[in-house]
């Protein structure tokens, strides 16, 4: 099935129905997708709430790369999205015991680089003064170069341009265009002089405040 977010599996079925892109209970939900999306919605509830958008991007980066990365163990335990086979002192025994079923754990790999990215960019945000939401695009940035890696050692179902999956390709795309912006967000634009104006965030309002009457107090004699 392919889906509007590009993630491929095995059930071709979907495609019958006018409505198989968007059939996510149908195929999970890919990162594609999921994270677009869910970045677009949290900015949409922090701009109604008089918040910086850009702050709020670099705050929630370091969160969702970890979160990716304790999210591949489900492959582990679904036995799903391995590599190719391998004789490496740390492969993936899938279906069965002996060197023939032993495959890539894609899952370990994406797993460890992510929580190393995690520590490289919060590192990064301590050690340096960035142009918010820079930190976002080093997270798309670092999360894409190895996931452009790993798509070449995978070997589930999956569409197929030029010679290499997909997703290979989105990827490579989106690695290309965050560490383009990166670089001109961070080193050659030349910021506004004017201040940009805050919206002021919105008062909270208050409820009506518990009073005990005072018939009801008891004196201390």
């Amino acid at each position: 099935m392919q889906r509007v977010d590009g993630h491929d599996n095995q059930d071709a079925a979907i495609h019958a129905h006018w409505y198989g892109p968007f059939a996510v209970w149908s195929g999970g939900l890919g990162i594609w997708g999921a994270i677009p999306f869910g970045v677009a919605a949290g900015a949409w509830v922090v701009r109604r709430s008089g918040n910086s958008i850009r702050l709020f991007m670099d705050a929630v980066a370091p969160g969702l790369l970890l979160a990716q990365g304790i999210g591949r163990w489900g492959n582990y335990w679904n036995q799903e999205l391995y590599g190719k086979h391998t004789t490496l002192p740390w492969a993936l025994e899938i279906h069965g015991k002996g060197a023939a079923n032993e495959y890539h754990p894609t899952f370990l790999y994406e797993f460890t680089w992510d929580v190393l990215a995690v520590l490289a960019l919060l590192w990064i945000d301590r050690r340096f003064t960035l142009r918010r939401p820079a930190l976002f695009s080093l997270y798309v940035a670092f999360y894409t170069a190895f996931r452009t890696y790993e798509e070449t050692l995978r070997i589930d179902p999956s569409s197929h341009f030029a010679g290499q999956r997909i997703n290979f390709w989105v990827s490579l795309v989106c690695f290309v265009v965050s560490v383009a912006f990166f670089v001109w967000w961070q080193f050659l634009r030349t910021p506004s002089e004017e201040r940009p104006q805050v919206k002021k965030a919105r008062p909270i309002p208050k409820g009506p405040t518990m009073a005990v009457p005072r018939g009801r107090v008891r004196q201390r004699g």
